[in-house]
């Protein structure tokens, strides 16, 4: 058995037999009566158990690491018979499992997995957004009814989301400061235009206008890893969240929203502990192994990446003044938990704490982010009319959320690809369509253009060492400390 299948199986037994320990604190969903099975999960994690230390952050990793590997059934929950995956009620009678509309998988871990537990996903994975809203479900996967989007990896996923929360404070508080007119916003080295008027921001390039900074879907318009979890539980499984469900006020009904017979699916603690797992994985780093020949390949790679003007987008580091995750995060949307009353603040040093390979701390009691990324969204499509014109990610037609920008729409634009792990993130593109890293980078139009026709003209071996410096740019398998607290 090999490493990442030995991490699944022992997260699946981790589900099996309980490892949350004195984590569990909610009794376990019991299948119908007479029927001769049980559920998947052994039990729950209350969000008074992790805040009053009676789970330590260990349990809470184990809890939350088994709730990403756990292929749930209809005793826990699974199957959302009344629902759509976007949380609208739906007629009864909708297929329990569609490839398209959702469920559409049994687990996290399902198309979380490469190249190990936690990872990307193989093309064979990919997610229908926004088929999940429908209702009926649809059975055809052209792009009027959905966007076709290959699975990213969620490591090193923690420290991204703290970076996004500093970069929306910054900008919401210099917005404010600031008259109505046109202005140019900056934080962590990335500059935003505004349009402000009437006291309120109206345009805004490369972010919405509430600022927030999103840094998870490739669109860029999930804010959280909470937000996250709790909608791709009940997109993909049917697992509903209760903070989203049954503690929502605006859902007005008894306690069962998609009408499966399962109460309380997953409590506030269960998202706590999903979240918190993600947010411990690994930070991708540079790995680089072999002759000393290779290493000057790979170092005069990574200057050529600089010089053709890779690095304007994806930027090579950038830096933290706190070092904990904190959950919930306050930017978080309803029906996410944002309220500390309800789920009261919980931390950890992503220094000291979590999976593998943590977080670079600065002497200045901050970290530094070695991801790759501005976080902001970007158009890589030509115009049209362009005879050359590259247009290779202009292939969706819902803009999920996305406004126009500059007179074109918003379907074209997607958040900076995070490269900190792309040695080892295969397949590349939004729709995992690219098998290699240097096709990916061809395939840049738009604002990426000139940065890629300078690439394109670069000799052949001066390409190949900007891919040779971007393959040492891994996500490393993870120690037998995986998931423990210091």
């Amino acid at each position: 058995m090999n490493h990442a299948k030995l991490m699944l199986a022992l997260l699946v037994s981790a589900v099996m037999f309980g490892l949350a320990g004195n984590a569990v604190a909610h009794e376990q969903h019991r299948c119908v009566k007479g029927f001769p099975d049980r559920p998947v999960l052994d039990g729950h994690l209350e969000q008074h158990s992790i805040v009053s230390s009676r789970a330590d952050l260990g349990d809470v990793f184990a809890h939350g690491g088994a709730l990403f590997a756990a292929s749930f059934n209809v005793c826990d929950g699974q199957g959302r018979p009344a629902t759509t995956g976007a949380g609208a009620k739906r007629q009864i009678g909708q297929p329990s499992f569609s490839r398209l509309s959702g469920p559409d998988a049994n687990s996290c871990a399902g198309c979380h997995n490469e190249p190990f537990v936690g990872g990307a996903g193989d093309f064979v994975a990919n997610v229908f957004v926004l088929a999940q809203a429908a209702d009926p479900v649809v059975t055809s996967t052209d792009a009027q009814f959905s966007n076709n989007r290959n699975s990213l990896g969620m490591f090193g996923s923690g420290p991204v989301e703290m970076l996004a929360r500093e970069m929306s404070v910054e900008l919401q508080t210099q917005a404010a400061a600031l008259p109505d007119g046109v202005h140019t916003l900056q934080s962590k080295g990335v500059s935003f235009d505004i349009v402000k008027v009437g006291g309120v921001v109206v345009e805004a390039k490369g972010i919405d206008t509430d600022l927030i900074v999103k840094p998870f879907h490739q669109a860029g318009v999930v804010t959280s890893l909470r937000e996250f979890s709790t909608n791709a539980m009940n997109h993909h499984h049917g697992m509903q969240a209760e903070e989203r469900f049954d503690l929502n006020p605006s859902k007005n009904f008894d306690g069962d929203f998609d009408e499966d017979g399962v109460y309380r699916e997953l409590t506030v603690g269960d998202i706590t502990a999903v979240t918190l797992w993600q947010a411990q994985l690994a930070t991708p780093v540079q790995v680089v192994e072999g002759s000393d020949a290779f290493k000057r390949r790979v170092a005069l790679g990574e200057k050529w990446f600089d010089k053709v003007g890779c690095s304007g987008c994806h930027t090579p580091e950038m830096h933290l003044t706190a070092r904990e995750f904190v959950e919930p995060n306050p930017f978080n949307p309803p029906g996410t938990c944002s309220d500390t009353s309800v789920c009261p603040s919980v931390a950890f040093d992503m220094t000291t704490t979590g999976q593998g390979a943590r977080l670079e701390p600065t002497p200045d009691g901050g970290a530094v982010v070695r991801a790759y990324t501005d976080l902001k969204r970007h158009n890589l499509c030509d115009p049209e009319d362009r005879p050359d014109a590259i247009r290779h990610y202009c292939n969706e037609q819902l803009a999920q959320g996305r406004p126009d920008q500059d007179g074109r729409p918003g379907t074209e634009f997607f958040l900076t690809r995070k490269l900190w792990d792309v040695g080892n993130s295969a397949p590349y593109g939004h729709r995992g369509d690219l098998t290699t890293i240097a096709d990916a980078i061809y395939a840049h139009g738009g604002e990426a253009r000139e940065v890629r026709d300078r690439f394109a003209g670069l000799s052949a071996a001066r390409q190949l060492m900007v891919v040779d410096f971007l393959r040492t740019l891994q996500v490393q398998l993870p120690d037998e400390t995986a998931g423990e607290a210091d």
